[in-house]
C-alpha cells in the first residue's frame, strides 16, 4: 500500500454532450437500480449467515458476484478469461489498473478483496467495500500482528482474499514493483503449507477511438468524473483476465521469494496476454 502512481498524464476528459448524458442514463441507471436491490438483500443475508455460519458466506458471495457480471455489462465491458481460478485454498494477487477492477475480478470469481483502510471511509464505494467483506488494511506495524491474524482466519474459513501488491492503480500499461508486507501473512506456521497464492493479469482495451488508458485510474483522476466518461464513451471496451497457475507457499522459501514469482507471471500476462506455464 503506497502513494499514488501519477506515471504519464492521464486523458483530458472529453465535454459530454446530450447524447452521452442519455448513454450514462442507459447504462448507470441500470446499475444503481441493481445495486439499490441486491445490496440490501446481502446486509439483510449477512447476519443470518454469521448466526449461523460464523465467517463463513455460504450465500452473499453470489450476490455479489451476480451483481459484478452484471456491472460489467451494464458498462459495455467485455471478459474474456484465460486459465481457470484455483479450486483450494488461498488467495489472489493482480495488477492493478482501476475500480472496475473490482467488477471484473468478482464476475469471474467470488473472493474477497484487501484495501488499505482508508477506501472504508470513502462516499458510496467504502460502504460497498464493508458490506462485501473486504479486509482493510492499516500501514502501521504496531496492527501487523493483529492483521496478519486476520489473514489467516479468513483463508482457514475458506475466503479467498485478493489483493493488489502494487499498492496503487495505474494506466495499465505496466507493472509496478510488488510491495512484499503482505505476502508475510501466507508463512504464518496456521497457514503454511495450506494455500496457494495465484497471480492474476488484467489487460484492458479501450473501445475504438478512445484514449488507451480509458479504463485506468492513476494520478489526481477523480473517481465520478472517470465513472461519468467511462459511461459516456460510445461502443464496446474489453478486458482479459488472465489466471497463472498457483504457486504453492510451501514450495517457495520466503516473502519475497513469492512476491518476485507472482510478479513475474502477472507482468508476462500483461505483456503478451498469455499465461505463463
Amino acid at each position: 500500500m503506497s502513494g499514488t502512481w501519477y506515471g504519464e498524464e492521464p486523458p483530458t476528459p472529453r465535454a459530454i454532450s446530450a447524447l452521452d448524458w442519455l448513454r450514462i442514463a442507459w447504462r448507470g441507471g441500470p446499475l444503481v437500480v441493481l445495486l439499490l436491490i441486491c445490496f440490501p438483500l446481502l446486509l439483510v443475508c449477512r447476519p443470518l449467515e454469521r448466526a449461523i455460519w460464523g465467517l463463513k458466506r455460504p450465500f452473499t458471495p453470489y450476490i455479489t458476484q451476480f451483481v459484478c457480471i452484471w456491472a460489467c455489462r451494464f458498462l459495455s465491458l467485455q471478459r474474456e478469461v484465460v486459465g481457470m481460478p484455483m479450486r483450494g485454498a488461498g488467495a489472489y494477487v493482480s495488477n492493478h489498473v482501476s475500480f472496475l477492477d473490482i467488477f471484473v475480478l468478482n464476475a469471474c470469481k467470488r473472493l474477497y478483496f484487501v484495501a488499505k483502510a482508508e477506501v472504508s471511509t470513502w462516499p458510496g464505494v467504502g460502504w460497498l467495500a464493508r458490506g462485501t467483506g473486504t479486509v482493510f488494511i492499516r500501514r502501521d506495524r504496531r496492527e501487523a500482528a493483529a492483521q496478519t491474524k486476520l489473514f489467516e482466519d479468513r483463508l482457514i474459513a475458506g475466503h479467498h482474499l485478493l489483493f493488489f501488491p502494487e499498492g496503487t492503480s495505474t494506466d495499465g500499461k505496466q507493472v509496478l514493483p510488488f510491495k512484499t508486507t503482505l505476502f508475510a501473512a501466507f508463512f504464518s506456521d496456521r497457514l503454511q503449507g495450506e494455500i496457494s497464492v495465484q497471480p492474476v493479469s488484467l489487460r484492458y482495451h479501450a473501445p475504438a477511438g478512445a484514449h488507451p488508458g480509458h479504463y485506468g485510474w492513476w494520478g489526481d483522476m477523480d473517481f465520478g468524473p472517470s465513472l461519468l466518461q467511462i459511461l459516456a464513451t460510445p461502443g464496446r471496451g474489453r478486458v482479459e483476465v488472465i489466471y497463472h497457475p498457483p504457486l504453492p507457499v510451501n514450495a517457495i522459501s520466503n516473502r519475497k521469494a513469492l512476491a518476485q514469482a507472482a510478479e513475474a507471471a502477472v507482468r508476462h500476462g500483461l505483456e503478451t496476454g498469455t499465461a505463463l506455464v
